[in-house]
């Protein structure tokens, strides 16, 4: 079940980013997505979670939160430990 839920969120990211690359067959626009990303290594080695999260965050904001982490986030660090140590909840 899971690997139907990954591969449907894939598909749902890729279809509109690969569009705007018309030109480029599949396999091309997946070393240009794996170099933005700043991946090295071989392109069978690439994970699907890399490039999930690379085209998420394509077009957002250098400074934006990584999807999964938002959720965590917390503007001070007081507030942070506060709610680290129970005293705030949620």
């Amino acid at each position: 079940m899971m690997k139907h839920h990954r591969l449907n969120e894939l598909i749902e990211l890729l279809q509109p980013a690969w569009q705007k690359d018309p030109d480029m067959n599949l396999l091309q626009f997946i070393a240009k997505l794996a170099q933005e990303a700043g991946y090295q290594g071989a392109l069978s080695d690439l994970t699907d979670d890399t490039l999930i999260y690379h085209l998420k965050m394509r077009d957002a904001d250098k400074s934006e939160a990584i999807p999964g982490i938002k959720k965590d986030y917390e503007e001070d660090f007081k507030t942070a430990l506060l709610r680290a140590r129970g005293i705030i909840k949620e």
